[in-house]
């Protein structure tokens, strides 16, 4: 406990300067992001038309950007000035994040009944908020619909008598236009909730992990859109008899064949998005996912690089994110041990420098090549920054192939002497409010137990080192087996005593479904593998080291720099010669590749120096924790490979109450909970966290404050 580092609140001076500048960020962004959303709301109607032909013709249209300055203006930088500033935001709220400074706010009663759950077919647990901005994002589909219909169906009758085509049939081609823009729409915010390090999500209070329902419904909601785009032109093609346009690809016009191919490569990862394919065949849902790049590139190669910005910021912030991460994940870990469970669970523990800080709930993706080089697995973490600061946790309970052979390699009588694991992250909301509640009743199914642990090692912390006053805890496990019990012996981290768990108010119902009573033999063993350090594993670090998100921002800023000074270059000194400025000479398709190239390079120059510059810092402290781990092992050396104890007196015992044979009664066991502010957070099956929403979302449960901690959708 000596050597575990003390987050110090920032003094009440220093605290409420950040808050005045978060708090004007956060009015900037929103003034911004407010304007972004108008540009989209006006796109369809005359007046944005008039307007913007006089923005590129005035302003816009130099010899440097071309057709490209007015895109790029509108709805390019909005969003990646949004990115950058968001960045300073989070970086100042370092010092004001984690669950010691939110014990304030709540009697915002209004904020708590838009946040009530609700279940909806289709759209599974939502609340208020989220069903609200549901309906506006339909109602603005709608609108832009429409509004480009009414524009489009004007020109109807001039198009026909210059085309020699019937009025429905050129009806029926502006039809099939507006549901390609309008697909477009849904595209500009496809990427934006699968950006893991995002900046601006945690501007509107949202994490990567959290929205990828929004991610689902965007993806379907596009490929519809785009199917019946495609499905209304071969209708077209066919009925006036222009078989041709189909293989036609344009040089300075749309082109059909690389839409035609965006629209295949987008159906088969649609395909394959289906519950039963992503649950049973997970490796053919992963390996099709990453269709989108081609689904991209031949999208752009359609429609031309100038319209592409539209759909480029949140495209361009992923691929700096997905670059990062790529970095990251070349260098292997150092796997310092791993706790071998009964019925098939691991707890692997990897070594960490002090300044890689996460929050509760937070997740990493985790790559073992000796059993698959290719599949990456997302595990939520179970250790506590603040409480473990040298070590990292996860739990891995058997639940398909990859699992299994793991499980199978870790616990067989052949000791490993070291193991490779790459590991992406660790990815989590900026800041937690579990402090806000006076109780917090946690619901876990099987594996669902390990964001709770995190936040039950943070509470241990809070009430032992900081020696603050902590909520209730009421911790309802459902397990199937009785041997599932011993995840509960993770509550205290391997290398910590039982004592900070009794300074926790603690309860533990843990029901036992498919046994009718305690088992005779006599509790099984927890073997602990310990492995040498390999001069070739660090110990987990922050991508971009303590001030990551400064170095965010200025990678975002500087790319796009790089990328526009290219760009200008390579318009004014080679298409613009050749063009003019009239888009019908230069190859479109030509363009386009030159424009994603100098975006690549761009993201990759910027990226990669601020990667290494900070590898090198990483370097030097990974060498100085080898040295010392060389020096003083955690164990003695008779137990590198095995530590064995039972389970006979498991520090939960004393507080635990086992049920057998029944599942909890999870209505009435809310219910009866009469604090003024209780958390109901659950982590589990779909059919639980159903059951936990409906449960909340009743008009008796004005206290309940749910939330879905679950990462399977």
């Amino acid at each position: 406990m000596d050597s575990m580092v003390v987050k110090r609140p920032p003094t009440s001076r220093s605290h409420g300067g950040i808050r005045i500048v978060r708090g004007a960020i956060l009015a900037l962004t929103s003034t911004v992001f407010l304007g972004y959303i108008i540009m989209w709301i006006m796109t369809g109607t005359n007046m944005y038309s008039t307007w913007f032909t006089k923005l590129r013709a005035n302003y816009t249209n130099s010899t440097y950007f071309g057709s490209q300055g007015g895109m790029i203006l509108v709805f390019t930088l909005p969003i990646l000035f949004m990115a950058v500033v968001g960045c300073v935001y989070l970086h100042l709220g370092k010092g004001l994040s984690g669950i010691y400074m939110e014990r304030k706010g709540r009697k915002n009663q209004i904020a708590s009944l838009k946040r009530r759950p609700m279940v909806i077919k289709g759209l599974g647990v939502v609340s208020g908020i989220e069903l609200t901005m549901f309906i506006m994002f339909i109602a603005l589909l709608v609108w832009s619909f429409s509004t480009h219909l009414h524009l489009y169906f004007s020109f109807v009758t001039k198009r026909a008598i210059e085309k020699g085509e019937k009025i429905w049939e050129v009806k029926l081609d502006r039809v099939g236009l507006v549901l390609g823009v309008v697909g477009n729409l849904c595209l500009a915010f496809l990427f934006f909730p699968v950006t893991r390090s995002s900046s601006v999500l945690p501007l509107f209070g949202l994490t990567s992990e959290g929205s990828i329902k929004y991610h689902i419904w965007l993806g379907h909601i596009t490929m519809v859109l785009f199917t019946a785009h495609g499905v209304v032109y071969i209708v077209y093609w066919i009925v006036t008899k222009r078989y041709s346009e189909m293989v036609d690809w344009a040089s300075t016009r749309i082109a059909n064949v690389p839409g035609e191919l965006s629209l295949l490569f987008g159906l088969f990862l649609w395909v394959t998005t289906h519950p039963r394919i992503r649950k049973n065949m997970f490796e053919l849902f992963f390996y099709t996912h990453y269709l989108y790049i081609l689904f991209i590139v031949f999208y752009i190669f359609h429609l031309g690089i100038p319209f592409a910005y539209t759909i480029l910021p949140g495209f361009y912030l992923f691929a700096i994110d997905r670059y990062l991460r790529f970095l990251q994940s070349r260098k292997s870990v150092r796997l310092v041990s791993a706790r071998v469970l009964p019925y098939e669970t691991l707890e692997l523990n990897f070594s960490k420098t002090r300044d890689l800080s996460y929050t509760p709930t937070s997740m990493i993706f985790i790559n073992v090549p000796s059993v698959s080089k290719l599949q990456w697995h997302p595990f939520t973490i179970s250790s506590n920054s603040n409480l473990e600061p040298n070590n990292l946790s996860v739990i891995i309970k058997n639940e398909g192939s990859w699992t299994k052979n793991l499980y199978q390699m870790l616990s067989s009588p052949s000791p490993l002497h070291h193991l490779r694991v790459c590991v992406e992250g660790p990815h989590g909301p900026a800041s937690t409010h579990f402090l806000r509640h006076d109780m917090l009743v946690m619901v876990s199914g099987g594996s669902g137990i390990a964001p709770f642990i995190s936040i039950i090692r943070e509470l241990i912390f809070t009430a032992s080192t900081l020696k603050r006053k902590t909520p209730r805890v009421l911790l309802i496990c459902a397990f199937k087996y009785s041997s599932d019990l011993t995840m509960l012996d993770l509550l205290v981290p391997n290398s910590g005593t039982p004592s900070g768990i009794s300074n926790l108010e603690l309860e533990i119902e843990a029901y036992v479904t498919r046994e009718n009573e305690p088992p005779l033999e006599k509790p099984k063993i927890l073997q602990t593998i310990w492995f040498k350090p390999n001069f070739m594993d660090a110990p987990l670090s922050p991508t971009l080291g303590p001030n990551g998100w400064l170095w965010l921002g200025a990678i975002i800023s500087s790319s796009f720099i790089i990328y526009l000074l290219f760009m200008g270059i390579l318009t004014r000194y080679y298409i613009f010669p050749i063009d003019h400025n009239t888009s019908k000479i230069f190859s479109h398709t030509l363009q386009a590749m030159l424009n994603m190239s100098l975006a690549c390079i761009s993201i990759a120059v910027a990226a990669s120096i601020g990667f290494l510059v900070n590898k090198r810092r990483k370097s030097m402290e990974a060498e100085q924790i080898q040295n010392v781990e060389n020096a003083t092992p955690e164990v003695s050396p008779d137990t590198w490979f095995g530590n064995d104890r039972e389970l006979e007196s498991l520090p939960h015992q004393s507080f635990t109450k086992v049920n057998y044979g029944g599942r909890p009664e999870l209505k009435r066991i809310l219910l009866e909970c009469k604090e003024k502010s209780v958390g109901v957070l659950v982590c589990g099956p779909k059919k639980m966290r159903h059951e936990v929403a409906a449960s909340c979302s009743s008009s008796l449960a004005e206290n309940l404050h749910f939330e879905s901690l679950s990462f399977n959708w």
